[in-house]
């Protein structure tokens, strides 16, 4: 990763006001509590207040059209999130932005593994005993996430498809209200990001199943993948990575890489992101775009086999 020394990353016209990150998700979630902390480090690098607006709704998509619309100066940008940026498009009838040509990609921040966790009472230690339990009783399983589109959302229906198995997807408002119908027992299984859901794990509120990422995580260490598990292959990562409104100069696309590599590198955001379950990518303009575009029909094919959809 490349360091920048913070004057470095200025330039002479940019910015001239605050810059507004939007969030496509409500307070107090993974989208959240990243973007906050990036917001009060790349404050400091750009000399600029930098104020976080929460529009969520829609599964990102009310805050994706938003920042499609604003005026391309560098002075808008969005934490977006793989269902924004390369899953919302197959998933929904109709959004009202086109993500591969309504944004200038910046940077991909970083992922994250989704964790499966289930309440104690269900008899279920492990991937195999879950799946097991599913086939024999088809009717009965149901699982929670923060909302349709969302990387929990997609990555149980992976699950689903791949292990042929059935359950029924709760989508909730938000990665808090899916975890508390968990805890209360409202929802047998809960997908998320690992972060919310850690403290409830080693104080034995929750039972860990597994990791969706293809290595473990660092934070939860001794619970396995699906991939090493059961099936080969198996991720369905959650990420986010900013990206401005399309038209941006590309003298601003550079600033604000330059200002986002400074940001990433700082030592206390690191450790911050680090206890999140996030693992930094921090790429190029270039290098982001490319990686969006690859994602579109992965989740696409995804979409397609689970016959998921939302409105």
């Amino acid at each position: 990763m490349i360091v920048l020394a913070g004057p470095a990353v200025i330039a002479a016209d940019f910015p001239t006001k605050p810059i507004t990150l939007v969030l496509g998700f409500a307070p107090g979630g993974p989208s959240d509590v990243m973007g906050r902390i990036l917001a009060r480090k790349l404050e400091q690098v750009v000399g600029q207040s930098v104020v976080v607006e929460n529009r969520a709704g829609a599964g990102g998509n009310i805050a994706g059209e938003y920042v499609a619309r604003a005026v391309p100066d560098g002075h808008t940008i969005m934490l977006g999130t793989n269902g924004i940026l390369a899953v919302n498009a197959s998933l929904y009838r109709k959004i009202n932005f086109d993500p591969a040509k309504d944004f200038q990609p910046i940077t991909l921040v970083g992922e994250q593994p989704n964790i499966i966790y289930v309440h104690p009472a269900l008899s279920a230690n492990s991937l195999a005993e879950l799946v097991a339990y599913a086939k024999a009783n088809p009717t009965k399983l149901n699982f929670a996430s923060g909302g349709n589109g969302t990387s929990a959302h997609l990555a149980g229906e992976l699950l689903k498809t791949e292990a042929k198995f059935s359950m029924v997807h709760v989508p909730m408002k938000g990665t808090g209200p899916a975890l508390q119908n968990v805890l209360a027992g409202h929802v047998q299984i809960g997908i998320s990001s690992i972060a919310p859901v850690i403290s409830h794990i080693q104080g034995g509120a929750l039972r860990p199943i597994a990791v969706t990422s293809l290595k473990r995580s660092g934070p939860l260490p001794a619970v396995g993948t699906v991939a090493e598990l059961m099936i080969p292959g198996f991720e369905a990562t959650s990420w986010h990575g900013i990206v401005a409104p399309a038209g941006i100069s590309k003298e601003i696309t550079a600033t604000l890489y330059r200002a986002m590599m400074t940001t990433l590198n700082d030592a206390d955001v690191r450790k911050r992101l680090d206890a999140l379950g996030i693992d930094i990518i921090a790429n190029t303009p270039e290098q982001f775009a490319s990686y969006i575009a690859a994602e579109v029909p992965k989740w696409a094919a995804i979409i397609k086999a689970s016959g998921a959809t939302a409105d």
